[in-house]
This record gives C-alpha cells, sequence and structure tokens, in this order.
C-alpha cells in the first residue's frame, strides 16, 4: 500500500516500519499535525505486535493473545493514553493469586506478609529478604544508573543472603534468562520489583480490543494501515529522505522514517548506518519466547492465575498460566485456557518444534500442578514463537543504548531494548511510541 499525497507541497512524508503498538502510538501522535502523510507497514496479517490477539475457535467472543499479557495499576502511560482514546471503558481490574512452585507446592509470594510467611527459609532469612525487597520496592527511580553497574545475582546473594537469594530468587531469575542468568544487571531486578503491583488489569475483549480501537482512531486521521507490507531495506537519498523498499512493490520515497523492529532487523534494513551505530545495535543481545497455549474442558490450577516455575524444578517452562483463572472462560467458549511460557535463545530447539511436539513435551508434567490432570481434558493447542522478545541487560547497558535519534538525520529507531530499565511491555511501547513521536515532530518543525 502507498500513502504519499505529493499534491500538498507542505506535506512531509513519514514511514513508519512495525505496526505494534509503540509504532501506532507514534502514528497516532504524529498524526496530530495535518502536514504529516504516515504510512505504518505491518509485516504480518495483523497489527498489535506481540500484543496482537487469535481466535482459536470461531465460537470465541474474545481474542487471545499471542503471548500472555496483563497490565499493573501503575501502567500509566497505557492507561493514561486508553482514556484519551476514550476506550476507558475496557479496563477492568482484576486480583489474581501468583506463586512460586517449589518442591512440588505452590506458595504465593505477591505481598510482603506472604514473603514472610514462605517455610522454607528461617524467620532470619525470610525478614532479611524482606528489607532488601522493601528497599528496592521504595527506592526512589531516580538513580537507577547506580543499579546499572552492579550484577545481580551477586549482589543479591550478598544482601538477601545465599540461602533466601539461591532458594528463590535465583532460580526465577535463572528461568528467565537461562545461561545469561549472571549477566543481568541489578537495575534490571530493581524495575521488576519496583513496578510490580498484586492487582492486574485487563482489557474487556483482550489487548486486540484496545489495539483495534487506537487503530481506529489512526485510521481516521488518514494514516495509511498496509499489513503484509514487508519492509526490506531503507536507503538514505542523496538529497535527503529515505528511500523505502518493499518485497514485491515499488519503492517509496519519505522524508522521515521510524522503525521499530529488532536491532538485528535494523542492521539489516539500514545498511547505510555508521558502522559505529550498527556496531551498537550488533550488541544488544536478547531471547526469543515460545508460548503453547493449551485449552482444557476444566481448570487445572484450580483458581491459580500464575505459577513461577524456577529452573531448580527442572520443568521444560518457566511459566505456567491459567488465563482462564482471571478472565472467565465464558469468553473463550467455555475453553480453560493455559499458557506454557519460555525465554530461549533462539537455536534451542523448541523453535523448530511443532504445537503436537511441544504438547507431547509438556503434558505429561501438568500432572505435578494437579494430580487428577488426564490428557483427555486437552481440547485444543497453538503455539506462537517470537525470535526477538526480552533484551539481556548486562552490567553497564544504558551506555550501550543506541540513539532513538540514529546518525542519519531523519531516520528513528526506537525498539523494546531501549526502554530501559524497564522490562518490555505494553505500557513501554506506548511511553516510546509517544517519546520518539515528540522528537520527530520537534526535529521535523527546526529543519522547516
Amino acid at each position: 500500500m502507498m500513502a504519499t499525497n505529493n499534491s500538498v507541497p507542505s506535506a512531509r512524508r513519514i514511514a513508519i516500519v512495525g505496526g505494534g503498538i509503540a509504532g501506532l502510538t507514534a502514528a497516532y501522535d504524529l498524526s496530530q499535525d495535518p502536514a504529516n502523510r504516515i504510512t505504518v507497514y505491518e509485516s504480518g496479517t495483523q497489527l498489535g505486535g506481540l500484543a496482537a490477539g487469535f481466535k482459536g475457535r470461531p465460537e470465541w467472543s474474545w481474542p487471545l493473545e499471542h503471548f500472555y499479557h496483563h497490565l499493573f495499576t501503575n501502567d500509566d502511560a497505557i492507561l493514561n493514553f486508553t482514556k484519551e482514546l476514550g476506550l476507558g471503558e475496557l479496563v477492568e481490574v482484576h486480583n489474581p493469586d501468583t506463586v512460586f512452585y517449589y518442591q512440588g507446592k505452590n506458595y504465593p509470594l505477591d505481598t510482603p506478609l506472604r514473603v514472610l510467611l514462605f517455610p522454607h527459609l528461617s524467620i532470619v532469612d525470610r525478614v532479611r529478604m524482606g528489607m532488601v525487597l522493601a528497599y528496592l520496592k521504595f527506592h526512589p527511580s531516580s538513580p537507577w544508573q547506580t543499579f546499572d553497574k552492579l550484577i545481580a545475582d551477586e549482589w543479591l546473594a550478598r544482601w538477601m543472603g545465599k540461602n533466601a537469594y539461591e532458594t528463590l530468587w535465583q532460580p526465577m531469575i535463572q528461568g528467565k534468562f537461562d545461561q545469561h542468568y549472571k549477566e543481568v544487571n541489578l537495575a534490571w531486578f530493581w524495575a521488576r520489583i519496583y513496578k510490580r503491583t498484586k492487582q492486574l488489569i485487563y482489557y474487556r475483549g483482550g489487548f486486540q480490543a484496545f489495539v483495534d480501537g487506537l487503530a481506529q482512531q489512526v485510521r481516521s486521521r488518514n494514516v495509511a494501515l498496509a499489513t503484509n507490507a514487508n519492509v526490506q531495506k531503507i536507503h538514505a537519498l542523496p538529497a535527503g529522505g529515505f528511500q523505502v523498499t518493499l518485497q514485491d512493490q515499488p519503492p517509496v520515497d519519505y522524508d522521515m522514517v521510524l522503525s521499530t523492529v529488532s536491532p538485528g532487523f535494523m542492521q539489516q534494513l539500514a545498511p547505510d548506518l555508521p558502522p559505529s551505530y550498527l556496531s551498537q545495535l550488533g550488541k544488544l543481545k536478547s531471547m526469543g519466547a515460545i508460548v503453547l497455549t493449551v485449552a482444557l474442558d476444566r481448570q487445572l490450577l484450580r483458581d491459580i492465575y500464575w505459577v513461577n516455575v524456577p529452573k531448580s524444578a527442572n520443568l521444560p517452562f518457566l511459566a505456567l498460566v491459567e488465563h482462564t483463572n482471571m478472565i472467565d472462560a465464558i469468553h473463550y467458549a467455555g475453553d480453560h485456557l493455559l499458557y506454557i511460557g519460555n525465554y530461549l535463545d533462539v537455536d534451542h530447539r523448541y523453535f523448530r518444534m511443532s504445537t503436537d511436539e511441544l504438547l507431547a513435551e509438556f503434558l505429561p508434567h501438568f500432572a505435578q500442578f494437579n494430580p487428577d490432570f488426564h490428557p483427555s481434558w486437552v481440547t485444543g493447542a497453538w503455539v506462537h514463537k517470537a525470535k526477538y522478545a526480552q533484551p539481556v541487560p548486562p552490567v553497564g547497558y544504558a551506555d550501550m543504548i543506541p540513539a532513538i535519534r540514529t546518525p542519519l538525520a531523519g531516520l528513528y529507531f526506537a525498539s523494546m531494548s531501549q526502554v530501559y530499565p524497564w522490562d518490555r511491555g505494553t505500557n513501554y511501547a506506548v511511553e516510546m511510541g509517544r517519546k520518539v513521536a515528540k522528537m520527530m515532530q520537534a526535529d521535523a518543525l527546526k529543519s522547516t
């Protein structure tokens, strides 16, 4: 789809590569200026990126996210944006139970009191651990740069105590980052503790309802949204601006381009970037995600929403999330929906496995969470894979992040690897989209 209007002499032609929430948010803000003529290119069949949903059966009234999603009650960027879009009626607050799986049992650890009641640590270990978590939870957000210089594994073992850390937190960090867990800095861990809330938010109609509402408003502002549009190259033009090359389509010229793809793909898309910037992109490490969604004809976890599965449990997944223990199964034609999640390096064998193969890999372990489980409970399964899903932030990561304004004037790069110290998520996608749109508009006005 081509969407430039060359009949308007003052028109500013803008391409946005990636139709996820960051790209759509940027398009929304940039469309406030009538001089901007914007096209969003999404390579997939639908908008929304990692927050996009699917209907496993036609009978489902709500789509379900490919990858499990929820918001925290302090995710102000996306919640305020939701209200601004007039979509506030979609927001629902829930109070589900989250547990830690340890030695065959589930222990809730989602409040300070529940942490202090964990029976497998001495009272001294529990109090010490609670004090460290309280320090991180209520630490001001401004000096997080100090934590950027510290390894989480070493700092937590020292201050929390080796026993408490190795029992609870090291296995969870290791489960999240696998072989990279000793590289992860303390700022990442601090941000997870600092932002987490017991109550969670989910959209009526799923996150796809939010995406659809945002897309509708963007379209109403004359932004062109092109799906199945595979951008292959972004070349700088000698006289300024950029030529965007798409698969099976003629190239299109633009004055400004925003790319919201992964750092690795950005290296391929924009080879005209200086070697120093391309090298920065290449140093950003990330992991992929494999999520198997399983439909059951009854509950598995008995009202528990989320089970954190530590590496020490020797199970082939790190999260067991029964979505319909937070959202009523009536929206999914009575299916009880369970996510089985993993973050893995993209060369892991799971990325080469089919839905049936992964189901066979995971299913034998369900009985550990419900001894009554029988494979006949399974009525459906779907697998979704993303090769860019979880940035790995080592010590000094703050200095590694590439600038949003690339060295090529008019070319911008905004990805989940740059929302640091916060972890990837829809809240920060909105925050990033608004941030880069503000930059682009300011730069455009300076150049006129």
